[in-house]
Formats: structure tokens, sequence, C-alpha cells
């Protein structure tokens, strides 16, 4: 008997040798878009986007108050929506129960390029003396309203005063310990020049890390006539967070839904829907209207064929692709968030 058991032990180890080894599937590409309160009902935008291309939205922008509170009495206490009158908890949750019926996952964003004044000082909420409050409050929200995690988007000055003061790191390290025990994700965006990009020390800490691969020329900066996302820099950018040690699975690639102009054309920001608008669907298709050299009239931009080029690179070199954002885009043929979402999955098409 015990010859028997042996030998049927020796054919079921043999059978399982011989067994083909299913490979783990490749995790889906993320496509993470913006959606801002300033640019007024979020719940409406909301309509407009192809919620089946979309993995994550990060509602931007939520600051705290002073004393370290994010809503109070059912407002926000500083998410201000395009008339500047404060959010309420329920249009923020309308948000989240629309997206979570979509299978897509929400995060509120924390800060962003432009501090409004309704917000307290973030170097003075990061103190030692008051983080715990801030932390607390945040994690009390998330787990008040069910959002999936929080996306940290504290940029250049403030941020260098925050790292400066050693404050950074830490408020990263709370961040994600409260995250991990819930099953939430902590994700941040950041530059990719000295004084604008988070510190090495806290990349372990992120889910993802959303490159703005943007802005490299603008209204007051830059080079004239370079182009502000080109896909040479995205290239550069992705390098950059690699040797900063960013995983493939950390690193997601942003890309404008904007542009900007110079000369004759009306200086400022573009969003693209409104060029399309403007211009016609030639834009659709090309970088930039008019000539692009230094003194010239022009706008510089992403069209379709160059963020399918970007969608290809970040699934190459990471998790997928950031937009900022999603209100910028236009339904229909010459969608960018289409482009985006077919060259990231090619095989579902």
């Amino acid at each position: 008997m015990k010859r028997l058991i042996a030998l049927a032990a020796l054919c079921l180890s043999a059978a399982l040798l011989a067994a083909p080894v299913m490979a783990k599937p490749a995790p889906k590409p993320v496509v993470i878009g913006y959606i801002p309160a300033f640019k007024g009902p979020m719940l409406a935008h909301m309509e407009n986007v192809d919620l089946s291309k979309v993995t994550h939205i990060n509602l931007s922008f939520v600051n705290p108050d002073a004393a370290g509170a994010v809503a109070k009495d059912g407002l926000m206490t500083c998410m201000d929506t395009d008339g500047g009158a404060p959010m309420s908890v329920g249009d923020v949750q309308a948000v989240i129960d629309r997206a979570h019926k979509a299978g897509v996952k929400v995060l509120i964003s924390l800060g962003g390029g432009t501090i409004p004044k309704c917000s307290g000082d973030w170097p003075t909420l990061l103190d030692p003396a008051n983080r715990a409050t801030l932390v607390q409050n945040l994690v009390q929200f998330l787990d008040d309203t069910g959002l999936d995690g929080l996306d940290v988007d504290l940029e250049w000055a403030v941020l260098a005063a925050i790292d400066k003061a050693g404050e950074y790191t830490p408020f990263i390290q709370e961040l994600s310990a409260a995250m991990k025990k819930r099953g939430k994700l902590l994700t941040c965006a950041t530059a990719s020049g000295e004084g604008g990009m988070v510190p090495v020390s806290s990349v372990p800490y992120f889910d993802y890390v959303n490159i703005m691969s943007y802005d490299g020329i603008g209204p007051t900066w830059g080079k004239p006539g370079d182009e502000h996302s080109s896909l040479q820099m995205a290239k550069d950018d992705i390098a950059i967070w690699q040797k900063r040690g960013a995983t493939k699975a950390q690193i997601v690639l942003g890309v404008p839904f904007y542009g900007h102009a110079f000369g004759s054309y009306k200086l400022g920001f573009h969003d693209y829907k409104g060029l399309l608008s403007e211009h016609g669907e030639a834009v659709a298709e090309n970088d930039v209207l008019g000539t692009r050299c230094p003194g010239c009239d022009y706008v510089t931009y992403n069209g379709r064929p160059t963020l399918r080029a970007k969608a290809e690179l970040a699934r190459k070199h990471g998790a997928g692709i950031m937009i900022w954002e999603l209100t910028a885009d236009q339904p229909g043929p010459s969608s960018l968030l289409n482009a985006v979402y077919e060259s990231l999955n090619p095989a579902a098409q």
C-alpha cells in the first residue's frame, strides 16, 4: 500500500510540473482624470465624461482651514466653486456616488498650483504640533464619504517650504499608514524640476506618482518658441523619476488637455474644446496653431497623435496616464480621452 501511495504521489507531482503555468494578467492601465470644482458643478461635468474610459477621478482642490478642518456644518471649508462659494459635502458625495456606480475610484486632491485665501498655511498645518489633527480630519472625511484615497498636490514654493522644514515626508508617512490600514490609495502630483519635485524619501509611500509633464513654457516663463508639453519632455520626465526611484507600477505620465497662446492669439490658457470650437477640427490632429518660434504668433498644445504616442510611452514605462483636466475635452470623434484610452488599451480595439 505504501508503494502505491508513493507512486500516486509521484504521478501527481509529475502532472503538476507538466501543467502549464498561467501567466498573471498585466494590470489594466490607469487613466486618472482631474475634475476641478472651480469650473462649476462637478456632477454636471461628470455627465460629459465617458467614465468607461477612466479608472480614477481626482476632485480638485481641497484645502483645510486654519484649524485643519476640511468640512464643517455640511460645507467644505475651502473647496471653491465657480462663483467662489464653498461646495457642500453633499455635492461632493453625489460625485463620489456617481463615479462608484460606474466602477471608477475617486480621490480628493489637496493643495493645487495656487493655494486659495480660504486655506490655512500649509507649513503651519504640517508642523508636528498640528499635523496629527489635519491627518485625523482628512482620514475622517474619507471614512465618512467613502472616498478611495488622497492625492497630494502641494507644489513649488509651498512644497519647498514644507520640505525645507523637514515635514513633507513625515506627513506622507502618516497619511500612508492611515490609507494602507483602510485599503485606500495615496498619490501625488509632482513637477520634474528643482524646487517642484516631491522629495525622494517620500516616493516609496505613494501608490502613484503623477508626473506633471507640461507647462514647459507659459505666459511668463520658458524659452520663447518652445512647446509646453512635447513628447521628448515626457520621455525626459519619466527618466528623471525612474532615477529617483519610482517604479513602473508607480509612474503615471501627466498630459495636458489645454494649451498656451502667444503673440496675436489671445494670451494665456486655452482648453482643448475651446481651441476646437474656435479653430476647427484640424486642431485635433496637430500640436500647434500658427508658427512656433520666438516672437511669433502661436498656440502650443497636444493633439490626438501626440497623446496617442504619450499613452504608448506610458504603457511601456509606467502605470498609465494622468489628465489635467477632464472638463477641457470635447466628447465625440475628436476626443482626447478616447485617443488616450485607445492607445493604452490596444488589445481592446
